[in-house]
């Protein structure tokens, strides 16, 4: 019986073998880099996932095997409207959530009921907890390797404007006891706002076959 072929992640160069390079690495060929490794992820998941199940677990958790440093050389630099783009900021909306699902439910329980669209795109379980929270986010980046790629990047962007306002309410009620910390999650939502715009961008993107 055939065993699954074990998921590799691409080649990258080592920093220091990089900085020796003359001239460093050339953006072209990083950018390029970024494209083809996304590309190529997206491509093998949505052939190989119906015979390989453990392959979306894999694709989960690269993150948790192959760390943020790994996910964010390969696609931190690429443009926001773009495939590496949108699935670095997927894997990062799954990773924070991993790693604080009891703020994140929160703010989300803050915000949903003033982003009731939003709520119904991202399809969390009410009321949501940290474990909704945690199975939302990966149910959201599963869609990407298994499902439709813009319904799942349109699921992202409406949690992080979900998560989003909940912030920026919860930067109001921390306005004059804690101004620092609500500056901090002023900054916070602004930032939330800008991903859940990219990504809808780029779900419309690749709905009109423009996402690359």
């Amino acid at each position: 019986m055939n065993q699954p072929k074990k998921f590799r992640r691409p080649a990258m160069l080592d920093s220091r073998v990089a900085e020796d390079l003359p001239g460093g690495v050339d953006p072209a060929i990083t950018s390029d880099l970024a494209h083809s490794s996304a590309a190529a992820l997206v491509a093998r998941a949505r052939r190989q996932a119906p015979e390989d199940p453990d392959l979306v677990e894999r694709l989960l958790g690269l993150v948790d095997t192959e760390g943020v440093e790994a996910v964010a050389m390969l696609w931190a630099e690429a443009p926001a409207e773009s495939l590496p783009g949108a699935l670095f900021r997927v894997y990062m909306l799954r990773e924070w959530v991993r790693r604080n699902p009891e703020v994140v439910a929160t703010r989300y329980r803050l915000g949903m009921d003033h982003q009731e669209v939003a709520d119904a795109v991202a399809g969390a379980v009410h009321p949501p907890g940290p474990t909704e929270m945690r199975e939302l986010a990966n149910a959201v980046l599963s869609g990407v390797f298994t499902g439709e790629l813009d319904v799942a990047l349109d699921r992202a962007a409406a949690f992080a404007r979900v998560v989003a306002t909940g912030a920026a309410f919860d930067a109001d009620h921390l306005d004059f006891a804690a101004p620092a910390t609500a500056s901090q999650l002023t900054r916070s939502a602004g930032s939330l706002v800008g991903t859940a715009d990219a990504l809808q961008r780029s779900a419309a993107k690749w709905r009109a076959g423009t996402l690359d």
